[in-house]
């Protein structure tokens, strides 16, 4: 497990609703950079892609837990 995505455990529902929120908006504004031939690193599209479904798979672990 990367440290990046141990980060993200450590942090509530509310800090990784932020961080989703964040990372969208991020994800926003490279598709339009891309889209306008201004992205240099169209790598970065899906590292941000990752990211954002590594975050709404640690809330949903944490739903199912809370579930239980």
């Amino acid at each position: 497990m990367n440290k990046e995505l141990a980060d993200l455990r450590k942090k509530n529902v509310e800090q990784l609703d932020a961080e989703l929120i964040s990372a969208r908006e991020s994800q926003f504004g490279l598709r339009i950079k891309h889209k306008t031939g201004q992205l240099n690193e169209t790598s970065e599209l899906m590292k941000v892609r990752k990211k954002i479904a590594q975050i709404k798979t640690i809330l949903n672990e944490i739903k199912q837990k809370g579930d239980k």
